[in-house]
């Protein structure tokens, strides 16, 4: 091979080289300059996420952890329409269901159907018989907040003023095991919730406050009391027949929860079955439930979700009434 050729073949060779590095930077820069802008994107998220709900950190290593938790949901919440940036953000699904989900299913012994033919749209929300969303904190005290909300709701249906706000913490505090087979914060079961109030009538929450954890059973024989009569247990599986009650009163359900910690607005379509957690249903309208759930008016529909029509998140395998 002659020098000149030899030469312009080194002369490609180095523009070649030359040209691929370029080619190497550039991709490199756009690359760095794209992780760049997502981690800006997600330090301002972040900054929008802790105002918005007021979340503070011990320190930078722990905020630091969060905000990596924090990132993941925010490629979980992508999947689904009805999702968005919930206060529960900056939990695990583990944390979330170790704070949140802590219903202890029980076997309904007098389950019985209900007679009727409901066929239309019944929201008791607008009919003035549902009382105000309310917070149970980090407490695993849904329980006592699906029962305390169908006492109310049953009360006033009764001519109770509806402004009546009944104790969850009186729940929380005295109707534990052994006899009621609750543990306060962490768990408990409607039914049993009903059992105490049948027995001992309920204080209100101006006398007997919400702490948001386990504390020592008051004395409250000086507070003036509500009660109920009974209540009833609704078929598994049954949606006819809670459909049925619903017609007649909000009714206490248990459901599987575990997707709505992202749940922002719409209707929540994907859903299972494993039970854990205690609402209310409190209305059925165009083919969708509408459900009372107790993690304050921030999260979901100022504290609301609609699941759809059908045993969905599995909420007609285990409800509940009470009897005025």
């Amino acid at each position: 091979m002659s020098q000149k050729i030899t030469v312009t073949l080194v002369a490609i060779a180095a523009i070649a080289a030359i040209t691929a590095a370029g080619i190497y930077y550039q991709n490199h820069q756009a690359s760095q300059l794209e992780k760049s802008f997502k981690r800006n994107t997600i330090l301002e998220q972040w900054n929008e996420f802790k105002q918005k709900f007021g979340k503070k950190y011990a320190d930078q290593e722990f905020e630091r952890y969060r905000i990596g938790v924090f990132a993941q949901n925010l490629e979980v919440i992508k999947n689904d329409p009805s999702f968005g940036v919930t206060k529960f953000m900056d939990m695990t699904p583990q944390e979330f269901e170790q704070s949140y989900l802590s219903l202890q299913l029980q076997q309904n012994f007098n389950a019985e159907k209900v007679d009727g033919d409901f066929n239309g749209d019944i929201d008791w929300t607008q009919k003035g018989a549902v009382t105000p969303v309310k917070d149970q904190g980090s407490c695993g005290s849904c329980w006592a907040f699906s029962a305390i909300g169908a006492v109310e709701s049953a009360l006033i249906l009764n001519g109770e003023d509806k402004n009546i706000n009944l104790a969850e913490q009186e729940l929380v505090d005295c109707a534990t095991t052994p006899k009621y087979e609750n543990e306060g914060c962490n768990g408990g079961w409607m039914d049993s919730a009903f059992d105490y109030i049948i027995d001992e009538k309920i204080s209100q929450t101006k006398d007997y406050k919400y702490t948001a954890r386990d504390g020592k059973c008051k004395d409250t024989s000086s507070f003036e009391k509500k009660s109920i009569s009974g209540y009833k247990d609704i078929p598994q599986g049954d949606c006819k027949s809670l459909l049925n009650a619903l017609s007649q009163q909000p009714v206490a359900i248990a459901v599987d929860a575990s997707s709505w910690q992202f749940y922002n607005k719409g209707v929540l379509s994907s859903c299972g079955s494993r039970l854990n957690h205690g609402v209310l249903l409190t209305g059925y309208v165009n083919e969708t439930y509408k459900v009372k759930n107790s993690w304050g008016t921030s999260w979901g529909e100022k504290g609301f979700i609609q699941l759809k029509s059908g045993n969905s998140c599995g909420l007609c395998n285990a409800a509940s009434y009470p009897l005025a």
